[in-house]
């Protein structure tokens, strides 16, 4: 069968469609994101303003047109941490239905990251053992940790990359003490739940996934995308100690022409990197690898295992 999913993230839209068949991995027949930065429609209060939910709706549209060219039999949409923290988080998701017919599902952290550690899981199998999973998203990290598909802990700290730099970088390049504020506020919130990941056990490996780790493994010297999916690829808390300050020096246009990382995420990338070398440190992490598998595809697979119970 062929199924179209679609994430609304903070950052961007991204469409994924792909074809599942039970005991089998999905295969990607098509992928498109547009960027969208919901996060930067956010009035003081909180509530994402009309010109995003207006944009949101004909990006909707437009992926339901595109999945069904490509003959998909299931659309999902589902929703992170921008619309699930907005006050009219409900009533952009009932302007989707009206506009579009699109029941847009807001998925909470925690299931976020559950289903990010059952794709990640099911990408490296049982002969991992257990797994530590951190991704990073706009407005919050997420980080699961077991030995089953199930984790046995999975947590959502608000510390995205977009959310800190909208919180803490207020120059380009930042200032000095904006990046120090920033690292102590990242670290005060990890460290609330690093104890309850470290109780569960030393991990067997540890996985990242998400774009900005991606980016982040590519500015350390990991293999490009257009290798393919199955080259490993690895980011150390070596690199990243390196890479923090020199990014940190750097406006944003520069960091854009650094390997792997995009105009649209260049300023906000410092922040990722705060955020992914604070998570290494307290959770004791040495080297993590980079699983091309993610949110979209857990979500795939779940409705596979679902449609076949």
């Amino acid at each position: 069968m062929r199924i179209g999913v679609l994430d609304v993230g903070s950052n961007t839209v991204h469409l994924l469609v792909v074809d599942a068949h039970d005991g089998a991995a999905p295969v990607p027949a098509f992928k498109h994101s547009i960027p969208l930065r919901m996060s930067e429609h956010v009035a003081e209060d909180g509530r994402i303003d009309e010109d995003a939910i207006a944009e949101l709706c004909l990006h909707i549209r437009a992926s339901q047109d595109a999945v069904e060219d490509m003959g998909a039999t299931e659309f999902m949409a589902f929703a992170t941490s921008a619309i699930r923290e907005a006050p009219n988080g409900d009533d952009v998701v009932r302007q989707v239905r009206e506009r579009t017919g699109v029941d847009l599902e807001v998925l909470t952290g925690d299931e976020e990251a559950r289903l990010t550690f059952l794709a990640v899981r099911r990408w490296f199998g049982w002969s991992a053992g257990r797994i530590l999973v951190l991704d990073i998203g706009g407005g919050s990290l997420e980080i699961a940790v077991g030995t089953d598909e199930e984790p046995e802990v999975a947590v959502s700290v608000p510390v995205g990359a977009g959310r800190m730099t909208r919180n803490f970088v207020a120059s380009d390049p930042a200032n000095p003490d904006d990046v120090r504020a920033m690292r102590k506020y990242v670290r005060s919130q990890i460290a609330e739940v690093a104890g309850r990941i470290l109780r569960v056990g030393e991990p067997r490996i540890s996985v990242a996934t998400s774009k900005t780790f991606k980016q982040l493994a590519r500015i350390a010297g990991a293999a490009p995308s257009s290798d393919g999916p199955f080259v490993r690829r690895s980011l150390s808390q070596g690199a990243l100690q390196t890479w923090v300050p020199k990014l940190a020096d750097m406006t944003a246009p520069e960091r854009a022409n650094l390997p792997g990382v995009s105009q649209g995420r260049a300023a906000q990338i410092l922040a990722g990197a705060v955020v992914a070398e604070a998570a290494m440190d307290l959770l004791h992490v040495v080297e993590l690898d980079i699983c091309p598998w993610a949110l979209r595809e857990g979500i795939i697979l779940r409705r596979i295992d679902w449609l076949h119970q």
